[in-house]
């Protein structure tokens, strides 16, 4: 079947029952040159200028810039006090740390999440528990948390997922009977609010990754907030070395000595990264209304697709919207979830999967003897979940190419099955 290329190298798809996927034969939804790249950061303009401003003025480590980022990113947050850093990762390693979470501790948290939250509670020397997540909004089951609680529980790790806040109510009550932590892994939450609290404020400490997919990107980078003088005195401190100052403060009048008060960190941000999330973060409200734009756009014309689709948020709360994460009805299919990525990848669309649950890798299987009959949702999640492009910067033809390439790809597979 022929299809006709548009002016701008996309391909205009025609609805057709015989018009077989690129991975069967098919051309592809889009060319080669126009791939549709899975979290592709937007880049602008101001972005360029600023980060050739800063390479300009040669201080290009922590100073100015990354004070002035903090103080903006604690005012969009509502928070009295922000550290910026290296990575998220470095963020929820420094929360723990900067709570006095360590050796012999337990911290409830994820099964459906990244890695790397996990990684940050191993490297404290505390112990992982782990819990599983609701089908129908991947966040931790605050059901299932309670009877994970022992007498070496000190905090509870919440991932906000794909954009949507943990049922922060429930955890918080927990977490207040049982005298324990709360630190918020706010990744993917950074516009995010729950009944009216914005993502981050709720616990004892939140935590923001400005990763390249991410809403806000520094390229690398992250944030540390809380309402606490003391947790953000110890954060600031342990983020560089555990110093008492930093090359900036001492460069702009402060005493020139420093003292080394703690076995700190090499975690701090650079004003480089600091020079570009300044205007991402100028642009992030102008970007939210276009986020959900694409988000209602693919729930409108997926409903008919062999997909379970994300539950709808709540209407007293704020969605991010940074990810688009259906599930597969695999039973419908015939084929393997690796199968669809390989033949979306044939018709260039990029595609993530969000996540390999923690208990299925091979360390944590290894270390600590998790199994899949331990957390069946996130396990039944884990192989079925993928995430689709959703970006402000996407067009209607953008998301219409995402929807007829798996309209193609299901019924070619949906026939053979």
């Amino acid at each position: 079947m022929k299809r006709a290329p548009l002016t701008d190298g996309q391909f205009k798809p025609l609805q057709d029952a015989d018009d077989p996927p690129a991975i069967a034969g098919g051309i592809p939804v889009r060319a080669r040159e126009n791939r549709l790249v899975f979290g592709e950061p937007v880049i602008g303009e101001a972005e360029i200028a600023s980060v050739t401003e800063c390479l300009r003025s040669k201080w290009i480590g922590l100073g100015a810039r990354v004070e002035r980022f903090e103080r903006e990113f604690a005012h969009y947050k509502g928070a009295p006090y922000a550290v910026a850093v290296s990575s998220g990762t470095a963020a929820v390693h420094l929360a723990l740390a900067g709570l006095g979470i360590g050796a012999g501790d337990e911290v409830i948290a994820p099964a459906m999440t990244f890695c790397s939250p996990i990684h940050s509670v191993v490297h404290t020397g505390a112990t992982p528990v782990l819990v599983d997540c609701r089908r129908d909004t991947l966040d931790i089951d605050p059901d299932r948390i309670e009877s994970q609680i022992t007498p070496r529980t000190r905090a509870i790790l919440a991932v906000h997922m794909c954009g949507r806040c943990c049922e922060m109510d429930a955890v918080l009550e927990i977490a207040r009977r049982h005298k324990l932590l709360v630190i918020e892994d706010c990744a993917h939450a950074i516009e995010s609010t729950y009944h009216g609290r914005p993502a981050g404020l709720m616990g004892d400490v939140g935590c923001f990754s400005f990763y390249a997919t991410k809403n806000i990107t520094t390229a690398d980078g992250g944030m540390v907030i809380t309402r606490d003088p003391q947790v953000f005195q110890r954060v600031k401190s342990l983020s560089l070395h555990g110093m008492t100052a930093d090359a900036w403060t001492r460069f702009v009048g402060a005493p020139s000595g420093y003292e080394v008060i703690d076995a700190g960190f090499k975690y701090n941000m650079t004003d480089l990264a600091a020079a570009l999330g300044l205007p991402q973060l100028a642009a992030v409200e102008e970007r939210w209304p276009k986020r959900e734009q694409v988000w209602a756009q693919y729930n409108e014309r997926l409903k008919d697709l062999p997909l379970l689709r994300p539950a709808p948020g709540d209407a007293d709360s704020r969605h991010a919207y940074h990810l688009y994460t259906p599930l597969l009805v695999l039973e419908e299919l015939g084929v393997t979830r690796e199968k669809i990525i390989a033949a979306l990848d044939a018709e260039n669309i990029g595609v993530g999967i969000h996540y390999i649950p923690v208990h299925q890798q091979p360390y944590y299987r290894q270390r600590f003897g998790f199994a899949d009959s331990d957390f069946p949702n996130a396990a039944f999640v884990g192989e079925r979940t993928f995430s689709l492009p959703l970006s402000p910067a996407m067009s209607e033809q953008d998301v219409s190419d995402v929807v007829n390439a798996l309209s193609r790809i299901f019924r070619y597979y949906a026939a053979a099955a």
